[in-house]
């Protein structure tokens, strides 16, 4: 089994979806769906707009999904893989993310961080960035950020 098929199958197992479910959200045909799906082999990787559509109807970020098709035809995209898939998504999000979602991410990865009854083996990313010589991410309370409103109480 391909790069690809794990994909697909292991979204479509997760979620209880079927080949029409996937192929209904992507705007695909479900014939597509189902050759990407359980074809071994391709000749030259799917069509671009053919993994734009079927990321959306996998809710995957196409990323992995380019990276799934490139190994399904012998291509490798990056020298190092990650092994942990859960890993994966997440970088592969990050790229979809504006920069002001990017610091609120940051600051919750943070908080959770700093919430540890121990503390963490890596540093913070706040002292990453500064020791690279890079600005570290802003405080979502101090960039002006809006919280949710709290509700008051009956």
């Amino acid at each position: 089994m391909n790069q690809l098929q794990v994909l697909i199958k292991q979204q479509l197992a997760d979620h209880g979806w079927s080949y029409a479910d996937v192929a209904r959200r992507g705007g695909l045909p479900r014939s597509t769906v189902h050759n990407l799906a359980t074809r071994n082999r391709f000749v030259r990787p799917p069509n671009p707009d053919t993994l734009a559509r079927l990321a959306e109807g996998l809710q995957l970020p196409v990323q992995l999904l380019r990276e799934g098709a490139a190994a399904a035809v012998g291509l490798h995209v990056h020298e190092e893989q990650d092994a942990d898939p859960e890993r994966r998504v997440l970088i592969a999000s990050i790229e979809q993310l504006s920069g002001q979602e990017r610091r609120h991410v940051i600051a919750l990865i943070n908080s959770l961080l700093s919430a540890r009854p121990t503390a963490p083996a890596t540093p913070s990313i706040r002292t990453t960035a500064t020791s690279m010589g890079r600005q570290p991410p802003r405080d979502p309370a101090a960039a002006g950020v809006d919280r949710p409103a709290s509700r008051p109480s009956r």
